[in-house]
């Protein structure tokens, strides 16, 4: 597919501001040299504009990672309704990072890990230059863009106060997504695939010796999971476009040798947790 399902693209407004900034260049140089300061860092509406997706992977290629991903699911919810029933639904970030940190499997042993990058290995030799470059722009992406601008759509549809809340959550549930997942990334002290044998992303520049970036769990994994969480039941007629993107994003990740599978489920367990919990305070 070359664009993301579901999303429409509507800048016929951008294109009046455009034209009625080129009018007041042609009359007042000062003002538009003062403006330029003003203008903000484009948002992933703008930059999806700018880079729209080439022909994303198959849906043969990310059934497996797909299914994987969606059975973390069950488990997610039934270990949020302890936190629920112990915590109610009060907001109380510090905790619930302590909980769901706590809540991510131990990683995988060095056996099962060997084994996930042997597949690692067998996808990159099938890699092309179309695969590359949709895993590109996947994981450049897929981290906060692709769910906001999924968001700043389906927004269109609501009045402006429900609009502005559901933006506030799922900003807070990427940030508590990034910042748990780096927290037990930290503790647990993974490795990255391309670190474990940098033939695999030569273009990394991997020193001998070195231990890190370390890749368990999934940031991508783990922001993906909690967007699509909060997204589905926001708007769940659209859910599955929201899911069939986030199988495109996890199988980015195998595919350039990012991560390995263990490295994505125990990424989606968190997230679903962390969109779980943002549902809860949020009063959903």
């Amino acid at each position: 597919m070359n664009v993301l399902r579901g999303i429409k693209w509507p800048y016929a407004v951008i294109a009046l501001l455009a034209v009625a900034a080129v009018g007041i260049g042609a009359l007042r140089p000062q003002l538009v040299s003062a403006a330029v300061g003003l203008v903000k860092k484009p948002g992933a509406t703008q930059k999806i504009k700018q880079n729209p997706p080439p022909t994303l992977f198959t849906d043969a290629e990310t059934a497996t990672i797909g299914k994987q991903a969606a059975a973390q699911r069950a488990e997610a919810d039934a270990l949020f309704a302890q936190w629920r029933k112990a915590h109610g639904t009060t907001r109380d970030d510090k905790a619930f990072a302590a909980w769901a940190a706590a809540q991510v499997p131990a990683p995988p042993s060095a056996a099962q890990r060997t084994a996930e990058l042997r597949q690692d290995q067998m996808l990159a030799r099938t890699r092309t230059a179309a695969g590359k470059k949709a895993a590109t722009w996947l994981e450049l992406h897929g981290k906060k863009d692709i769910w906001q601008l999924y968001l700043h759509d389906q927004c269109e549809l609501v009045p402006a106060a429900r609009g502005t809340a559901e933006k506030a959550e799922l900003k807070s549930a990427l940030t508590l997504a990034k910042t748990i997942s780096d927290q037990v990334a930290a503790k647990d002290r993974q490795p990255a695939p391309f670190v474990l044998d940098p033939s695999l992303r030569p273009d990394k520049h991997i020193k001998p010796g070195a231990k890190g970036p370390y890749s368990y769990p999934s940031r991508h994994a783990t922001r993906s999971a909690a967007a699509v969480t909060l997204l589905s039941a926001l708007a769940p007629h659209r859910a599955e476009d929201y899911r069939w993107m986030q199988a495109e994003v996890l199988y980015s990740r195998l595919y350039m040798a990012g991560h390995v599978t263990s490295d994505l489920t125990a990424g989606t367990l968190l997230g679903d947790l962390i969109g779980d919990y943002e549902l809860a305070v949020g009063g959903h």
